[in-house]
């Protein structure tokens, strides 16, 4: 049996195999996703999303990974609370207006090809 100190703020060790057992009993759950995946889809980092989940602000479970328990967490709720983060509304909103900008170019690009009569 292989167990490990915790680092989440118990003094106990860790029994995993134990924990892996438990967790391979859970139901899967759609919308639930790993922490890699819901920061690629949210665009905010790893540390974040832990940062939520430790304290609270966040729903997560572990299940049982190949390479040992993976957390996963709902990517709906991750979204929602990204989204009241002042720096990905900013990054949202640039983007947006990086959109509007290309949208604006091509309008130019094809009023001078019609101009240099290249349409």
């Amino acid at each position: 049996m292989s167990t490990q100190q915790s680092d989440v703020g118990d003094t106990g060790p860790v029994d995993w195999d134990r924990l892996l057992s438990q967790l391979s009993g859970q139901p899967q759950q759609e919308g639930w996703v790993t922490l890699a995946e819901a920061s690629s889809a949210a665009g905010v980092s790893l540390s974040t999303l832990r940062s939520w989940y430790r304290s609270g602000r966040l729903p997560s479970r572990m299940v049982p990974g190949t390479h040992g328990p993976q957390r996963l967490v709902p990517l709906e709720a991750v979204l929602d609370r990204a989204l009241q983060s002042s720096r990905v509304r900013r990054q949202l909103e640039h983007a947006r207006s990086l959109e509007a900008e290309v949208a604006e170019l091509r309008q130019r690009v094809q009023a001078i090809e019609r101009y240099l009569g290249l349409e």
